[in-house]
């Protein structure tokens, strides 16, 4: 099994609008990414590891594969649409990390 994470860092003056994401965005992603795509996450930062520290990233977002190649092959053709939202709720610029899931 492997996670592909996208993660949106935190910076001050920079939107993110969690309404669209949450009601807009991964309903797009899902369906675009059909059967392949076994579970979805989204985790909200709200604090750093230092008390009263900014989280280091504002939103994540967590798709899981049973491989990389199945991950490609969902993505790839929908790859245009998928990014070209983002703009529609963030002017952050994501980072995005596949993982193979250990636990």
């Amino acid at each position: 099994m492997i996670k592909v994470s996208v993660l949106y860092p935190h910076a001050d003056g920079k939107k993110f609008n969690w309404d669209y994401y949450l009601q807009n965005h991964w309903p797009l992603v899902k369906n675009l990414l059909g059967a392949a795509c076994k579970e979805v996450t989204v985790d909200a930062g709200i604090a750093g590891g230092v008390p009263g520290s900014p989280p280091v990233y504002t939103a994540m977002g967590h798709m899981f594969f049973d491989s990389v190649e199945s991950f490609i092959g969902a993505f790839a053709p929908n790859a245009e649409a998928i990014i070209g939202d983002v703009a529609n709720f963030t002017d952050i610029q994501p980072q995005v990390q596949i993982s193979e899931v250990k636990l």
